[in-house]
């Protein structure tokens, strides 16, 4: 194994677990909806990312990097959406006189479209992938070999994703949490919504 191939596995675990929107999001929806939902959002999310790095192999990551301005609308297109997210679970509202939460169903495909536009509109996603592919992997590596990392890139957020998505859908996690299921709506809310902020506001 070359260190080049060490190198980008390692920072690519690394990134994969370090918490942020994505981890916000597979998180409350395994919780609050279902396993399904969980493991759609992680799948939409494992999408996500073979967008970025499609657009970094073709050369539009370079072009992002050098392009103040278009890192810019990305970063406020996510940022944007994450705000939306956010306050939409804050304003859900317990069941009168119980402190349950009507949770609204996702169907499979609003589940994998969460997933996905929370990853592919995050441009720290954006950024770690382009410098990776950029600073990391060397000009002479063969595009086969290219493109091998960014299936393990995507496959390892699959991964991780997924077994987030398992363990806060299990029964014994969730029967624990449900009870105060609403607040829990507004700690993710507030969370996406924070992320959000810091987004917009990040030079």
């Amino acid at each position: 194994m070359t260190t080049e191939m060490i190198a980008v596995f390692t920072i690519t675990l690394l990134a994969v677990i370090s918490p942020g929107p994505d981890f916000a999001m597979v998180t409350r929806n395994s919780l609050m909806l279902s396993r399904r939902a969980g493991v759609l959002t992680a799948m939409g999310i494992a999408l996500g990312v073979l967008i970025h790095v499609s657009y970094t192999l073709v050369g539009v990551g370079l072009l992002i990097q050098r392009s103040l301005w278009l890192l810019n609308a990305i970063k406020l297109a996510g940022a944007v959406y994450l705000v939306y997210l956010g306050v939409k679970m804050l304003r859900v509202k317990p069941h009168a006189g119980t402190a349950a939460v009507a949770a609204m169903p996702l169907s499979q495909m609003a589940a994998l479209r969460t997933g996905f536009l929370t990853n592919v509109l995050n441009p720290k996603t954006t950024v770690f992938i382009v410098s990776l592919f950029l600073q990391v992997v060397q000009p002479s590596t063969p595009l086969a070999t290219q493109i091998g990392y960014g299936i393990f890139i995507s496959a390892a957020h699959l991964a991780w994703f997924g077994l987030v998505a398992l363990f806060f859908s299990a029964d014994s996690v969730r029967h624990r949490l449900l009870a105060v299921r609403h607040w829990i709506d507004r700690a993710f809310g507030g969370l996406l919504v924070g992320f959000g902020l810091l987004l917009a506001t990040s030079r």
